[in-house]
Order: structure tokens, then C-alpha cells, then sequence
């Protein structure tokens, strides 16, 4: 790979409406987590059709992702947290292996 230190954590992609992002990011910053990144105006196709990604009249009313490493002990917890959300409301949560160069950012 590279001599550069790398940390193995796990990756959660969150896609949820805007409107609920603050639900998103408080259930996050609560288990711990220090950082995340949030992209806006999302495009796609799922179950309940398709999403165009362009501003309707808010930023409520268009579809975000929000994007965090966590390390393995915390997904569980988190994903719990987002089923009982994701059974009142549409959206998925995408987790994932990744490996983080700068592993000094991502400590507890």
C-alpha cells in the first residue's frame, strides 16, 4: 500500500431528507463522533422515485448525504439509532471498510 500510517475504521453514508439532516448530525456528534462532512442537493433514483438534486425552496426539501469514519465499535450503536428512524422515514445508510490516511484526526 504506502509507507504512510493508515487507520481501519468503517464508513457510514447517511442519505436522508434535508430536513432531518439536524437529526442525522446530533445522533453522530452523540456517540462521539468529531467530524463529518455533509453534501447537498443529491440526485438519484430509489424506491420512492426519483430525486432531482437542484433546490426546490429550501434546503429541507432536497436529499443530503452525510459522510463519517467511525471505528467499528460505534456502528452498531449508530445503525440502531437509524433504524428506528429510517422505520418512520425514507433514506439508507451505506457502511463500509475504508482505511484513513492522518489517523491522528480520527482518535477518540
Amino acid at each position: 500500500m504506502t509507507t504512510q500510517k493508515m487507520r481501519s475504521l468503517k464508513k457510514l453514508e447517511i442519505i436522508l431528507d434535508g430536513a432531518h439532516l439536524g437529526f442525522a448530525t446530533d445522533l453522530i456528534e452523540r456517540a462521539g463522533v468529531k467530524g463529518y462532512t455533509i453534501l447537498h442537493n443529491l440526485s438519484g433514483k430509489g424506491s420512492t422515485g426519483f430525486h432531482a438534486g437542484q433546490l426546490m425552496f429550501n434546503e429541507d426539501d432536497v436529499l443530503v448525504m452525510v459522510l463519517a469514519a467511525v471505528p467499528e465499535d460505534l456502528v452498531d450503536p449508530l445503525l440502531e439509532g437509524f433504524a428506528a428512524f429510517f422505520a418512520e422515514h425514507s433514506g439508507v445508510v451505506f457502511v463500509s471498510d475504508i482505511q484513513v490516511m492522518r489517523p491522528e484526526k480520527f482518535g477518540r
